[in-house]
């Protein structure tokens, strides 16, 4: 039987992350759950074992259950019934089946009913739900909302909403409106006190709402009277149970069509405030985002592994001029490609979520006590690395999703555009990664500075110097080393040019730049440790670096400011 977890060894090779102990450690705050819960690790090879557990019913569940009910969905879609979003049949037939394994709130403390797995694994498990329907992801994976509502809400709120959670209640970010897109200071829905009630009333539009008729709503509104920027916007828990929202409209989309995307309308909704007013944009929105942004990282990896594994398996079978097609040149250096994105991807994303752990756990550990000063900086240290990195695994991952769907279709040729194939619809899914909880584009703005500023080359150079090579994958490593200065020297270009437009005209190249020098030395790193997975990975890999480093570094050293107005429309 088909399991999307133990198929891909890739996948458990990353519970052996370099910074996995530590991770464990702070997340189960010295394993002292293992006296009240008989289910919680009681050390680091019971967590870890636990996790492979868990992965491995969800690698189950995926592949058939989810996986088979994928081009159903597909055409079925979500519809509209008297203001309310009903999900396409199988789509209920996967939440409850997600929810008879126990995989909900699985982030959170176990004193509420959740499994509080650490954000490597949530990521590992986003992939696998992806792989089988990355629609039906988009709906499971927005249970991670819950972890802003620990962070910034009461107790109260806790106790009231995070076992639901818990127990298979799903939830939504109500954040963008008709004329606030990605520029959320421009948010309207209007959020007044009710004296009388003690609680207070949303009233206006919100557009683009992925699962938007949920359960459990997070919303971003207006709070402040007279404000028009991101200082007078807070942060709303919405219940359904309370009434007061109606679907209006259901998006009919290119892709992912079982996860409903709504207009919805808010008309005197009972709301409770989360946290405190004004940081609702300013503070819990970035903590909503980057949630986000590292689910759609691992979104992107679970589909890249399934457009290549189409491909490959097309590949294998198909014969042309009397011999298959996968001995073609042509067709296996697009495969080895698809490949080599998808591992150092993927290692990116693990690499990026193990930051985040680091900095999330120490964090949860200073509501109950004091940090000392090691801790303190060690926090600091990895939510500087985690706000570095999110940007760069997310539009990377999702840019190689899309380029992954789109050969998986070109190795199938004209059955490619056939709907009797996966591939189109993966094809179709992929599109909208690069786009929302922040385009590339707005990936590039957010990584940009900390390229500009030298943080992100030092990391690199910290980075090179931490590997532990092998005679096996030494050249690739003097390789990756050598381009270290040829970036650098492009950074300095840039910045001498003296000309913010001629910086973010160059921004994406220096992006690609670092993060493809990044995920060189990741994908180098696990060569060394499981060349049987990832030797021929991190050959090919590191040559695309290389084609694509010494190419935009040459570009940048014969860019001339002056020249910029000759690009405008």
């Amino acid at each position: 039987m088909a399991n999307y977890y133990s198929d891909h060894p890739e996948i458990a090779f990353h519970l052996n992350h370099p910074l996995m102990a530590r991770v464990v450690e702070l997340k189960e705050k010295g394993f002292a759950d293992a006296k009240e819960y008989d289910y919680a690790p009681v050390d680091l090879g019971d967590a870890i074992e636990n996790y492979r557990q868990i992965l491995d019913i969800t690698g189950d569940v995926a592949a058939n259950i989810i996986a088979p009910n994928s081009e159903s969905v597909d055409i079925e879609g979500p519809h509209l019934e008297n203001g309310r979003m009903i999900y396409a049949s199988k789509t209920v037939e996967n939440i409850d089946a997600m929810r008879k394994a126990g995989l909900f709130g699985v982030s959170m403390p176990r004193r509420y009913g959740g499994l509080n797995l650490p954000n490597i694994v949530f990521s590992m498990l986003s992939e696998l739900v992806s792989a089988a329907d990355a629609g039906f992801q988009n709906i499971w994976s927005l249970q991670s909302c819950i972890d802003t509502l620990y962070e910034a809400g009461s107790e109260e709120q806790r106790q009231k909403y995070i076992p639901r959670v818990c127990a298979g209640e799903t939830m939504s970010m109500d954040l963008t409106e008709p004329d606030a897109g990605s520029d959320l200071q421009r948010v309207m829905l209007k959020a007044t006190f009710d004296e009388k009630e003690n609680c207070w009333r949303l009233n206006g539009v919100k557009r683009f709402i992925t699962n938007g008729d949920s359960d459990i709503h997070l919303v971003l509104a207006r709070s402040e009277e007279g404000t028009k920027d991101g200082r007078g916007l807070s942060m709303f828990i919405y219940d359904k149970r309370q009434g007061g929202v109606n679907v209006r409209h259901i998006e009919h989309k290119l892709g992912i069509h079982g996860s409903p995307t709504c207009e919805l309308t808010y008309k005197n909704a009972r709301a409770e405030l989360c946290g405190s007013t004004r940081l609702g944009l300013i503070k819990y929105v970035m903590s909503l985002m980057n949630g986000a942004r590292l689910g759609i990282a691992a979104q992107s990896v679970g589909l890249s592994q399934e457009a290549y594994n189409e491909a490959l398996a097309y590949a294998k079978e198909r014969a042309q001029f009397g011999q298959k097609i996968i001995d073609f040149p042509a067709v296996f250096d697009m495969l080895s490609r698809m490949k080599a994105k998808l591992d150092a991807g993927r290692a990116m994303l693990y690499q990026t979520a193990a930051y985040v752990d680091i900095y999330k756990a120490l964090e949860d550990i200073a509501r109950d006590r004091k940090l000392d000063e090691n801790e303190r900086a060690e926090m600091k240290k990895y939510q500087r690395l985690a706000d570095a990195f999110t940007p760069l695994a997310k539009g990377m991952n999702s840019e190689y999703a899309n380029q992954n769907a789109y050969d998986a279709i070109s190795i199938h040729g004209g059955s490619g555009f056939i709907m009797e194939y996966k591939c189109q619809r993966l094809y179709r899914d992929a599109r909208i990664f690069s786009i929302y909880e922040g385009t590339t584009q707005l990936q590039v703005v957010a990584a940009i500075r900390h390229i500009i500023n030298g943080t992100m080359l030092q990391n690199i150079k910290d980075m090179a110097a931490e590997i532990d090579c092998t005679d096996a994958v030494a050249p690739l490593k003097t390789r990756i080393e050598n381009l270290i200065p040829i970036y650098e020297e492009a950074i300095t270009a840039v910045k001498a040019l003296d000309s913010q437009d001629a910086i973010d005209f160059l921004s994406r190249r220096l992006y690609d730049m670092t993060a493809e020098i990044v995920m060189s030395l990741l994908i180098t790193r696990d060569a060394a440790k499981a060349p049987e997975l990832f030797a021929k990975s991190a050959v090919v890999y590191v040559g695309m670096t290389e084609e694509d480093v010494i190419g935009k570094a040459a570009y940048i050293r014969n860019f001339k400011a002056e020249t910029l107005d000759s690009f405008r429309a």
